[in-house]
């Protein structure tokens, strides 16, 4: 099984809701980038992303917190590839201190689940 995890600090500036909550389209953009990565790394191609069949949003992303985002490769075809995403937060900030603390256990805050594709002159 073939796992690629990006890091990033979510920035203040990416919060828009109240709570300094950060949309659910943060994560997916993250998944984005991560399978770019994992496809890569399969393949040696960024591949072309052709949907999620699921989407769970768990837990919230804040303003501060800093992630990980992992795509797990779970299923291997001619051509597709399904993969597996979780976006967890490891450190969340404490109010407006400037503080922050590493989680004992990282919060799941989203899982997908979707299918890459590489085009048909890179698989022959």
């Amino acid at each position: 099984m073939t796992t690629t995890v990006h890091r990033r600090y979510v920035a203040f500036s990416d919060a828009h809701y109240a709570g300094n909550l950060v949309d659910g389209a943060y994560a997916l953009k993250l998944f984005g980038d991560v399978g770019t990565n994992l496809s890569i790394e399969l393949d040696g191609h960024e591949g072309l992303f052709a949907g999620y069949s699921s989407v769970e949003f768990l837990a919230p992303v804040r303003g501060g917190d800093v992630v990980e985002a992992e795509a797990r490769l779970v299923k291997r075809g001619n051509r597709s590839r399904t993969v597996e995403f979780e976006l967890r937060v490891i450190c969340r900030v404490c109010g407006d201190t400037g503080r922050s603390q590493v989680l004992k256990q990282p919060l799941v805050a989203v899982r997908a689940r979707g299918t890459g594709v590489i085009p048909a002159e890179e698989t022959e």
